[in-house]
């Protein structure tokens, strides 16, 4: 296994830019651009080689791995008492605790059908 392994590499459209870019949060700064998404893709592991060399070269510990992390299965949000009311009034109306609302909304924005699927590193 290489050691760019341990970072995530996503690749997303942009509107706005009118491109696709590609960036490794967590590793480096900035991104790569371009109109083909497996071109970004293959120019995005290419530079995170780049970055993780700098690095070492300059002596510096890489920063933690961001890929295959191990997460909890819980995490606190502090959302404000006005969130918090709309939010349990849109779970009461939609007939759901404001827990399945959220979960349901979390998985719907991410991508995620059920637990354990997770995107690929090509996201639009």
């Amino acid at each position: 296994m290489k050691k760019s392994d341990r970072y995530i590499k996503i690749v997303e459209s942009s509107d706005e830019d009118n491109c696709y870019i590609g960036r490794a949060p967590g590793l480096m700064l900035g991104g790569v651009h371009g109109d083909d998404e497996a071109k970004v893709y293959k120019q995005l592991c290419d530079v995170v080689e780049e970055w993780i060399e700098l690095y070492e070269n300059d002596g510096d510990s890489l920063p933690p791995a961001t890929a295959k992390k191990d997460y909890s299965v819980k995490f606190n949000l502090r959302v404000g008492k006005e969130l918090h009311e709309q939010i349990g009034n849109t779970a009461l109306w939609k007939g759901q605790s404001i827990h399945k609302f959220c979960v349901d909304f979390i998985k719907k924005e991410t991508g995620l059908s059920y637990p354990g699927q997770q995107r690929s590193a090509f996201r639009h």
